[in-house]
C-alpha cells in the first residue's frame, strides 16, 4: 500500500510538474545565423587579383559600368557570368521590354505589409520564395531589400520600406537577406543614405547630424551588413551637400569604413554627375552606365565613357578603377557564379509555395485598427462590398511593381466567403446601404516611386464613407495604402476598420477571412499613423514656395503624376531632418503628441494579459548582460498571436532621448487559456545613444524603466534596472 501510494503521488507530481513545465514554457526573441558564401572573400579576392592581371585597361572599365540598363558585362574566358540586375523586395518584376523574362512572378504582398507581420522568421521564408523566382528567372542581383526608415507618411515608396523603427527593420532585413543569398541570388541593400521621401530626390539635400545617421538611419544597413548582404546600392539625394553615390563620407568613410562593408557598392539609376568624385568615393559600378536623354543637362557624366580618359589626365588612379572592378569580379566568384549559372529552372516548381507564403504574410500582415463589436462578421449576414480596389488590386507603383498571377480581386475573395449573402455595388443607393446588416467600404491610394502621394484622402472619399456611416452604423473600412493617411474625418463614425496595405495577388483571401473570423488578425503596425500630417516629424519637408513643384496636375478634373525627380532644372532644396532622433514614436511620445494609431497597435479577436516582469539582476555592470522574462497568457476562447514588446527609457541622460526606444519583440501563438514565458536579453549597447565626441555608443551610468507591452502606447510591465561602467 505505501509503495502504491508512493506510485500515485509520484504520478501526480509528474502530472503536476509536466502542466507548470507547460505553463513556463520559454521562448527567446529570434536569432539569425548570418549567411556565409560559398566561396570564401579571401579565396575570391585572391582568384579576382588573378583574373584582374589578365584584363586589359579597357577591359576592366568595361566592368565598372553598366550595360543594355540593367546588366553587367561578364568574361566568358573566365567564367564570368554576365549580371541581370532586376527589382525587388516584394518580388520579381518583369520588365517585358527585355528577352528571357520569367513568364510570370508572384506578387507579394508589399514589405510594409511583411513588416507589420513582426515576423523575422516569416519575412526568411518571404524573402526565399522571391530569391528562388529570381533563380528561375536568371537573375543574379536582386535590387533589395528596400529599407530606407519611414520617416514621413506622404512618402511614395514607403509600400518598399519595413516601417519607422531601426529595431524592427533590423530584424526583418537581416532575416530577408539571409533568405534570399541562401538561394543563391545576391541581396541588395538600398538606398544608403537618407532617402526618405519621393519629392525630387535627385534635387534633395538632405542636412542630417551624425547621430541621428548612426541611430536611425544606417541600424538596418548594419544589420544586413553583418548579416552577409554582398551589394548595397546608393540613393538618389545629397548627403550634407553631395550626390550620396559620389560622396567620400557617404561610400568609404560611413558605409565601408565605420560600417564595415566589403562587398560591392552600386549607384542607383542615373544619379552620379561627376565621374571623378564617383570614382574616388569609393563607388564600385555605376548603373545603368549609359546616357538617357532626359539627364542630357549635366553632359557626359558616365564613368565608363570617360574613365580612360580621365586616367589619362591623371585626375584618376588606375588604383581606382582596379578596384572597382576586383569588387565586380569578387562577388560573382564569392556566390561560386564561376562554377554553377544563375538560372536554375527547377525552382518554377516551386511556384505554389510560394504563393502560399504571400497569402500567409497577408494573414499575419493586416492589421485591425478598430473594432467595435463589429468583427468577426457571421456568415449568415448580408454584406455590402462597396468602394475603390474592388474589382481591381491595389498596389504600389514603379520599379517595385509586380503583376502577379491567378490574382484575386476582393469581390470574388468576399463572394466565396459570404456567398449570396454578399453584394456589390460601385454606386449604392441610400436604400441598399441601409437594408444590409453590414457595409465594407475599400478605399486607398495607388503610391508610387518617383513622387509623393498627399496623406489626405480626396473629399469625395471621405463624404461616401461619412455619408454610409450614417445610413448603417456597422460599416467597416478597408484601408489600402502603402503608408498612413488620414482617418480623422471619419475615424469615429465608423465601426471597424481593417488596414489592409497592398495585400499582394491571394492576399484579398486572407482579407476575407479576417473579416469572417476564419483568420485571426495578429498584424501590428510598424509606423505610427498620425491624426493630421501637421503632427508629423517631418511636416514641413517641403520648403515653403516649393509646392507648385510637385507635378500634381490637373487634368479634366483627375490628377496626374508626372515623374517629378526626372527634372534636372527643378532648383535644389535644402530638407532639413530638425528632429533628429525623434522620428515616428520617439517624436509623437516626446512631444506629447498623440497619433490616431501608435506604432506597434493592432488587435486580434483573442485577448492577451502580460504578467511576471523579471530581470535576472537589477543592476547592469560593464559589457554584461541581463535577461528579462516576462509572461503572457492567451485569456480568451480561441486561438491567437501577440506580439510582445519591450521598450527602454534612459530616465536622465545628458542628450535629448526618446521617451522609449523599442529594443525586443517576439510574436507567439498561443491556444486558448495557454501561457507562454518570453525570454529577451539586454546588452549596454540597448541602453547607449551614439556619442558624437567620442564617435561611439555611450551607456551612461543611470537608472532605466524596462518597459513590456504590446503597443508602444500601451504598456503593461514596468520594471527599474540600473547600469553601471564598473
Amino acid at each position: 500500500m505505501k509503495y502504491l501510494f508512493s506510485a500515485l503521488l509520484c504520478a501526480l507530481l509528474l502530472i503536476g510538474c509536466s502542466e507548470n513545465k507547460k505553463e513556463v514554457l520559454t521562448v527567446k526573441e529570434t536569432t539569425v545565423k548570418p549567411f556565409t558564401p560559398p566561396v570564401s572573400y579571401e579565396s575570391a579576392s585572391i582568384k579576382a587579383d588573378e583574373i584582374l592581371a589578365q584584363l586589359s585597361i579597357e577591359e576592366k572599365i568595361e566592368l565598372i559600368g553598366g550595360h543594355n540598363w540593367f546588366f553587367v558585362k561578364g568574361f566568358d574566358k573566365f567564367n564570368i557570368p554576365q549580371l541581370y540586375l532586376s527589382d525587388a523586395t516584394q518580388g520579381v518584376h518583369i520588365r517585358r521590354d527585355l528577352s528571357g523574362q520569367l513568364e510570370k512572378s508572384t506578387a507579394f504582398p508589399s514589405p510594409i505589409l511583411l513588416a507589420s507581420t513582426w515576423n523575422p522568421e516569416l519575412t526568411q521564408q518571404f524573402a526565399n520564395a522571391i530569391g528562388e523566382q529570381c533563380r528561375a528567372g536568371d537573375i543574379a542581383v536582386l535590387l533589395g531589400p528596400g529599407m530606407n526608415i519611414y520617416r514621413v507618411s506622404k512618402n511614395g515608396r514607403n509600400f518598399e520600406y519595413f516601417g519607422e523603427d531601426p529595431y524592427l527593420t533590423s530584424r526583418l532585413v537581416e532575416n530577408y537577406v539571409v533568405g534570399m543569398q541562401n538561394t543563391g541570388t545576391i541581396a541588395t541593400l538600398k538606398h544608403f543614405l537618407a532617402n526618405n521621401h519621393e519629392f525630387h530626390r535627385r534635387m534633395t539635400n538632405v542636412i542630417i547630424d551624425e547621430r541621428t545617421i548612426h541611430e536611425i538611419y544606417t541600424p538596418a544597413f548594419k544589420a544586413g551588413i553583418d548579416a552577409g548582404a554582398m551589394a548595397v546600392m546608393a540613393s538618389y539625394n545629397k548627403v550634407n551637400g553631395e550626390w550620396a553615390g559620389q560622396s567620400k563620407y557617404v561610400i568609404t568613410d560611413l558605409l565601408k569604413g565605420e560600417l564595415g562593408f566589403k562587398g560591392l557598392v552600386m549607384t542607383d539609376w542615373w544619379s552620379v554627375w561627376d565621374p571623378v568624385k564617383t570614382i574616388t568615393s569609393g563607388m564600385d559600378l555605376e548603373m545603368p552606365g549609359e546616357p538617357n536623354e532626359g539627364f542630357a543637362v549635366f553632359g557626359d557624366v558616365y564613368v565608363r565613357s570617360n574613365a580612360k580618359r580621365l586616367l589619362d589626365e591623371g585626375k584618376i588612379e588606375e588604383a581606382d578603377i582596379n578596384r572597382m572592378a576586383k569588387n565586380v569580379i569578387s562577388m560573382s566568384l564569392a556566390m561560386g557564379l564561376d562554377k554553377r549559372p544563375v538560372k536554375d529552372e527547377s525552382y518554377l516548381e516551386n511556384f505554389s509555395e510560394h504563393e502560399k507564403v504571400a497569402l500567409n504574410t497577408a494573414k499575419e500582415g493586416i492589421v485591425l485598427l478598430k473594432n467595435k463589436n463589429i468583427l468577426p462578421v457571421s456568415k449568415d449576414r448580408k454584406v455590402l462590398l462597396t468602394g475603390d480596389f474592388v474589382e481591381e488590386l491595389a498596389r504600389g507603383g514603379g520599379s517595385a511593381e509586380v503583376e502577379g498571377y491567378n490574382n484575386v480581386s476582393m469581390v470574388d475573395a468576399f463572394k466565396n466567403e459570404f456567398g449570396d449573402n454578399l453584394t456589390y455595388s460601385e454606386n449604392p443607393t441610400d436604400e441598399e446601404v441601409a437594408a444590409n446588416d453590414i457595409v465594407v467600404v475599400s478605399i486607398g491610394t495607388l503610391d508610387h516611386e518617383g513622387w509623393d502621394k498627399e496623406f489626405e484622402l480626396p473629399l469625395e472619399t471621405n463624404s461616401k464613407i461619412i455619408t454610409i456611416a450614417s445610413k448603417n452604423p456597422n460599416t467597416i473600412v478597408i484601408v489600402n495604402s502603402g503608408g498612413g493617411i488620414e482617418m480623422t474625418p471619419w475615424n469615429n463614425k465608423v465601426a471597424g476598420i481593417i488596414n489592409a496595405w497592398y495585400v499582394g495577388q491571394n492576399g484579398n483571401i486572407a482579407l476575407a477571412e479576417i473579416v469572417s473570423g476564419k483568420t485571426n488578425p495578429s498584424g501590428k503596425l510598424p509606423i505610427s499613423i498620425e491624426k493630421q500630417f501637421a503632427d508629423s516629424p517631418g511636416a514641413n519637408y517641403i520648403p515653403e514656395g516649393f509646392e507648385e513643384y510637385t507635378g500634381r496636375l490637373l487634368e479634366n478634373g483627375k490628377k496626374t503624376y508626372p515623374m517629378e525627380d526626372g527634372d534636372m532644372n527643378y532648383p535644389q532644396v535644402d530638407v532639413n531632418y530638425e528632429e533628429g532622433v525623434l522620428v515616428g514614436y520617439r517624436w509623437y511620445e516626446t512631444k506629447n503628441i498623440k497619433p490616431l494609431y501608435a506604432f506597434g497597435f493592432g488587435l486580434s479577436y483573442s485577448t492577451f494579459e502580460f504578467s511576471d516582469l523579471n530581470l535576472s539582476a537589477s543592476k547592469l555592470i560593464g559589457n554584461s548582460n541581463i535577461k528579462v522574462t516576462f509572461k503572457v497568457k492567451n485569456t480568451s476562447d480561441i486561438e491567437g498571436a501577440e506580439v510582445a514588446q519591450l521598450y527602454i527609457e534612459d530616465i536622465e541622460s545628458s542628450v535629448i532621448r526618446p521617451i522609449k526606444e523599442l529594443k525586443g519583440f517576439k510574436k507567439i501563438t498561443l491556444k486558448s487559456g495557454e501561457t507562454i514565458q518570453i525570454e529577451m536579453e539586454l546588452t549596454p549597447r540597448d541602453l547607449s545613444f551614439y556619442d558624437v565626441e567620442s564617435k561611439t555608443w555611450k551607456a551612461e551610468a543611470g537608472a532605466f524603466n524596462i518597459l513590456v507591452g504590446n503597443s508602444s502606447d500601451n504598456i503593461l510591465l514596468k520594471t527599474n534596472l540600473s547600469y553601471s561602467e564598473n
